[in-house]
C-alpha cells in the first residue's frame, strides 16, 4: 500500500464519525427552529382568524371558514419534524461515542488512576478496553437482533411512516463502531504494554466477571452496586460502568429479559425534553466562538472594572451573563477564563487568585438558565424544566453577588486596583450597543418559554440558531472551519451525557424493582425523620459526591434514590432539584474532579492543588448560599 493510501486510510480513520455529527447537528437546529417558527405563524394566523372584526372583515369578500379549516391542516405538516429530529439525535448521539473511545474523553473517576504508576496505569487501560468491548459487543449484538425482528414483524413510525428497523439500525451501528474504536484503543495500549500486562488484564477482567459465569441467582442488589463500584474505581466511563452492572445483575440474577437493555438504549433517550442538552452546548459554543463572550466582558468591565478587583468582579459579571448562555460549567470557565485570567494576570493579580475566581464563578453556569443539569434532573425526577429554570434565577444571582462581595474584599486587601480610565453613561451605552446581540439571547430563550411560544427544546434550537447566524453574519468571527469544530465539539460534549442518562435509566429501571429507593428511604426515615437533618445528610452526601463525581453523573444515578426520601419528609421536588444543581455545582470546583479547577489550571499552566487552595474562601461563600436554598425554600420557589 502506498504512503498516499496509508494517509488517506489514517485520516478517515480519525475523522470516520464527524462528518455525521456535523451534519446532524445542523439539520437538527434547523428542523427544530423550523417547527418552531411555522408552528407560531400557524397560530397567530388561526388566532387572526378567529378575531371577530378580522374575521367579518375578510369575509365579506373571502369563505373564512374554509381558509380556517385549510390552516389548521396545515399545523400537522410540521409533525413529521420532531419525530425526524429525534431520531437525527439518537443517532448522532451514538455515533459521537466511539469519538469519544477513540480520545478517551468519556465521562470516568480518576481518583484511584492519577495516583498510580504509569505501568499499573497502562494496564488498567487494557481492562477498560475490554469492559467497553463487553457492552458493546452486546448491545451490537442484540441490536442485530433488534432489526432482524423489525424485518420479520414491519412496524411503522408514527409520523414519518418509515420502517422502525431504520431508526433502530443505529443500535448496531454505533455500539458496532463502538467495538471498533475499544478495539482499537485495546491494540494501541498493548502494543505500549508487555506480554505480562496484557495476561495480567485479560486475567483480571475474567476473575472480575466469573461470578456471573460460575453461579446462578446472586443477589440482585449486591450485582448491581457492587459491579458498579468496583468498575467506577478502575476508571470504567460512568456511563459503561452503569450498563455493565445492570448487565451483569440481569445475567447472574435474572432480574429482567437480557434483551431488555438494547431496547432502552434506544427509547430512553428518544425523549423531546432531553434535545435540550445538545443545543445550549451548541448555543454556548457558537457564541463563545463567535465573538459574544469578549463583547459581554466588555460590557461587564464598563461596568465594575473600576472598582477594587474591577477585573475579577467584570469576570464574575461576565460569567453570570454568559451562564445565561451556555448552561455548562466548563463551558463558562473555558469561554470566559481565557479572555480574563490573562487580562488579570496582566493588571496584577495573582495568577493563582484570578483561576480561582474564574473556577468559583464557572460554577453559576449550571444555576442560572438555561442549565443542562436541571434539564437532566427534570428528566430523571420527572419535574418541569420551565419551573426549574425559573427556580434557579434567584440562586444564581445571589451566588454571583457573593461571589463578587468576596472577591472585592480579598482584592482591596491585597491592593489589587481597578483600571483607573473614564468611564461615564457614553461609554457603557456603547459597551451596551456592542454586546446586545449576546445580551437578547436570555430575552429570546427565558421570554419564549415563559410567554408560552416555546418549549425548552425549542428555545434551546433558537438560541443555537440564533448563535449560529450572528457568529457567522454579524460579528463574522466564526469561520466555516471553527463552525465544523464547534460542531463536532457539541455532539461529542452532549453524547456523553446522553449516552450516561440512557445507561442510567437501565441501572435505575434495575434498581426500581429491586425497592433499592423505597429501602434506602426507609432505612434513613428509621434514623430520623426530621427534615432539618435529613437535608443537612442529603448536603453533605452530595457534597462528598461532587467531589469526585461529574454533576450530570450524580444526578441520574441520585435522583431517583433521594427524590423519593425528600418528598416523604414535604420537601418540593423543584427546590430539591435548585439544592442538588447548587450543591453539586460546588463539586466543580471542589477537587480532585472539579472539572472547573481543571480547566482554570489548563489556562494559566498552574497546579490543581494550589488553585484548590487559592479557592477556599470562594468555596465558603458558597457553601453559605447552599445553606440558604436549603432551608429558605421561598428564595428560590417565590418565582413560580
Amino acid at each position: 500500500m502506498s504512503s498516499s493510501a496509508r494517509k488517506f486510510l489514517r485520516l478517515l480513520d480519525a475523522n470516520l464519525e464527524k462528518p455525521f455529527l456535523v451534519v446532524g447537528m445542523l439539520l437538527m437546529i434547523g428542523i427544530i427552529t423550523y417547527q418552531t417558527v411555522y408552528r407560531y405563524s400557524i397560530t397567530e394566523l388561526l388566532a387572526l382568524l378567529d378575531g371577530p372584526r378580522f374575521s367579518a372583515w375578510l369575509g365579506s369578500f373571502l369563505p373564512v371558514g374554509r381558509i380556517r379549516e385549510t390552516v389548521s391542516h396545515y399545523v400537522g405538516l410540521s409533525v413529521w419534524s420532531e419525530e425526524l429530529s429525534r431520531y437525527i439525535f439518537i443517532w448522532i448521539s451514538y455515533l459521537a461515542i466511539p469519538l469519544a473511545i477513540r480520545q478517551r474523553s468519556n465521562i470516568r473517576v480518576d481518583i484511584i488512576y492519577d495516583r498510580l504508576p504509569p505501568r499499573v496505569q497502562g494496564l488498567s487501560w487494557i481492562v477498560v478496553d475490554l469492559c467497553l468491548l463487553i457492552l458493546s459487543v452486546f448491545v451490537f449484538t442484540e441490536g442485530v437482533e433488534h432489526i432482524s425482528m423489525q424485518l420479520a414483524m414491519p412496524q411503522v413510525t408514527a409520523a414519518l411512516r418509515i420502517p422502525y428497523a431504520i431508526p433502530y439500525l443505529i443500535l448496531p451501528l454505533g455500539f458496532g463502531l463502538m467495538t471498533l474504536r475499544a478495539l482499537e484503543d485495546l491494540v494501541r495500549q498493548l502494543r505500549d504494554s508487555s506480554w505480562r500486562d496484557a495476561l495480567a488484564g485479560a486475567a483480571f477482567t475474567a476473575l472480575l466477571f466469573a461470578p456471573v459465569l460460575l453461579f446462578d441467582d446472586l443477589n440482585a442488589i449486591a450485582l448491581l452496586f457492587g459491579y458498579f463500584v468496583v468498575l467506577l474505581l478502575i476508571g470504567v466511563p460512568i456511563a459503561f460502568s452503569l450498563g455493565i452492572a445492570a448487565l451483569m445483575t440481569v445475567v447472574g440474577a435474572g432480574t429482567l429479559p437480557v434483551s431488555y437493555i438494547a431496547s432502552v438504549a434506544f427509547t430512553s433517550i428518544d425523549n423531546f425534553p432531553i434535545m435540550a442538552i445538545p443545543f445550549f452546548i451548541a448555543a454556548g459554543v457558537f457564541m463563545g466562538a463567535g465573538g459574544l463572550s469578549r463583547r459581554l466582558l466588555s460590557l461587564a468591565d464598563e461596568l465594575v472594572g473600576g472598582l477594587a478587583g474591577g477585573m475579577a468582579l467584570a469576570s464574575i459579571a461576565t460569567c453570570m451573563f454568559f451562564a445565561a448562555i451556555s448552561g455548562s460549567g466548563p463551558a463558562t470557565v473555558a469561554a470566559i477564563g481565557t479572555l480574563t485570567i490573562p487580562a488579570m494576570v496582566e493588571r496584577g493579580y495573582d495568577k493563582l487568585f484570578a483561576a480561582a475566581v474564574v473556577a468559583a464563578a464557572g460554577a453559576i453556569g449550571v444555576m442560572i438558565p438555561p442549565s443542562n443539569p436541571f434539564v437532566v434532573y427534570g428528566v430523571a425526577g420527572q419535574a418541569s424544566v420551565g419551573k426549574l429554570f425559573l427556580a434557579g434565577i434567584t440562586p444564581g444571582i445571589l451566588t454571583g453577588l457573593a461571589l463578587m462581595a468576596t472577591a472585592y474584599v480579598i482584592a482591596r486587601k491585597n491592593g489589587w486596583r481597578g483600571e483607573a480610565r473614564p468611564r461615564s453613561l457614553k461609554t457603557v451605552g456603547r459597551a451596551v450597543w456592542e454586546a446586545k446581540w449576546a445580551l437578547l439571547v436570555p430575552v429570546i430563550v427565558l421570554g419564549g418559554i415563559y410567554g408560552g411560544l416555546m418549549t425548552p427544546t425549542e428555545a434551546a434550537a433558537i438560541a443555537a440558531m440564533y448563535g449560529l447566524l450572528v457568529g457567522l453574519f454579524v460579528y463574522r468571527e466564526l469561520s466555516l472551519a471553527s463552525l465544523w469544530k464547534c460542531c463536532v465539539e457539541s455532539a461529542q460534549t452532549s453524547a456523553v451525557i446522553i449516552m450516561l442518562m440512557a445507561m442510567a435509566t437501565i441501572f435505575g429501571n434495575v434498581m426500581t424493582l429491586e425497592q433499592v429507593p423505597e429501602r434506602i428511604a426507609a432505612a434513613i426515615l428509621d434514623l430520623t425523620s426530621n427534615k432539618i437533618a435529613i437535608l443537612l445528610l442529603i448536603n453533605v452526601l452530595l457534597l462528598w459526591v461532587g467531589t469526585f463525581m461529574e454533576a450530570l453523573a450524580a444526578i441520574v444515578i441520585l435522583t431517583p434514590i433521594l427524590l423519593p426520601l425528600v418528598t416523604k419528609v414535604g420537601v418540593d421536588p423543584i427546590h430539591f432539584g435548585v439544592i442538588m444543581v447548587v450543591n453539586l455545582a460546588i463539586g466543580f470546583v471542589t477537587p480532585p474532579v472539579g472539572v472547573n479547577l481543571f480547566v482554570a489550571c489548563g489556562i494559566t499552566k498552574q497546579k490543581i492543588e494550589l488553585v484548590s487552595r487559592a479557592a477556599v474562601p470562594f468555596i465558603l461563600t458558597m457553601l453559605v448560599i447552599l445553606l440558604l436554598v436549603t432551608y429558605w425554600p421561598s428564595l428560590s420557589l417565590f418565582l413560580l
